[in-house]
């Protein structure tokens, strides 16, 4: 059995990273993926999907280090499903609508931006700008 994703995308925040007790990096952070198209009744619309990831050891120092809100990247990995429902984390946005968030555990992080494009989308996203939905989540890491 076998199972990969790949996503392309740009950041929604700043990447975090920490260490596991055992000393190993941690690197968190949010991609938007778009998608453009137009209805059965002509109206364009754009649909934005937001993916949690996780990368791990060197990766994740690499990626701390170089990636910002606004970055573009390509992100290969497996899909991890929430260990109470199965499928996707779903939570209540403070609207009260219902929101689910998809998580990846990355087996490669690919940078597509260069640093001036990293640094003019950041700039253009602004500080008021909406940042992902996401819900902050202590325990991202299921063990």
């Amino acid at each position: 059995m076998f199972q990969r994703i790949i996503i392309v995308g740009n950041l929604g925040r700043d990447p975090e990273m920490r260490y596991l007790p055992s000393g190993t990096p941690v690197t968190n952070f949010s991609v938007a993926t778009n998608r453009t198209y137009t209805n059965a009744n002509g109206e364009k619309v754009q649909e934005t999907i937001w993916f949690r990831v996780s990368a791990w050891g060197k990766q994740a120092e690499v990626t701390n280090q170089y990636l910002r809100k606004g970055s573009k990247v390509l992100v290969e990995g497996r899909l991890v499903a929430d260990p109470n429902t199965g499928g996707p984390r779903i939570w209540t946005r403070q609207d009260g609508t219902a929101a689910a968030s998809f998580e990846i555990h990355a087996s490669t992080v690919r940078f597509l931006s260069t640093r001036e494009e990293t640094a003019a989308a950041a700039q253009g996203m602004g500080e008021g700008a909406p940042v992902d939905d996401l819900p902050a989540a202590e325990d991202e890491i299921p063990f």
